[in-house]
């Protein structure tokens, strides 16, 4: 039986991580793409957050390595912050939970900004810094978005022994 819980909520953590790199992938005009939320990792967030043992730096490894991949930066860089960002999180987890929607906003668009922020050392130490300002627009927004993502029903994810 437990066995079988645990593998009903690996399934859906694979799907809704999936989603969030599709949703994260989605092609889009320029004056929207900026203000487009870091869907893949806002999943991630969500994951680490709500089922830290099931989802948590390899997932956040996992979708970094997808988002390395598809915007053909190197290999490893968006692996690397989602990995960290996806441990932070995780190591708090019970802070975080307890927090009203408000501050877990504010959390996590500070989390969000600490990813962007992670990419944009890791392109400045190897001299391929792309964007502008508008690269730290999606933090905003996804900080924006965290309210109704937070209130995703999870159903229920045993918790890994």
């Amino acid at each position: 039986m437990m066995y079988r819980l645990r593998l009903e909520g690996r399934w859906r953590i694979g799907l809704s991580l999936a989603l969030g790199v599709l949703l994260q992938l989605l092609p889009l005009p320029a004056a929207l793409a900026a203000l487009r939320p870091p869907f893949a990792i806002l999943m991630v967030l969500f994951w680490a957050l709500m089922a830290p043992r099931l989802a948590g730096i390899g997932s956040g490894f996992a979708v970094g390595l997808a988002l390395d991949v598809y915007r053909g930066s190197v290999l490893g860089q968006h692996a690397l912050a989602a990995s960290i960002l996806a441990y932070v999180i995780g190591r708090q987890h019970l802070l975080l939970r307890t927090k009203p929607l408000f501050e877990q906003a504010l959390l996590v668009g500070a989390a969000l900004l600490g990813y962007e922020a992670l990419i944009w050392l890791i392109e400045g130490w190897l001299g391929q810094i792309r964007g502008d300002w508008t690269r730290w627009l999606g933090a905003l927004v996804g900080a924006i978005v965290w309210p109704l993502l937070a209130r995703l029903p999870t159903g229920r994810l045993p918790e890994r022994t």
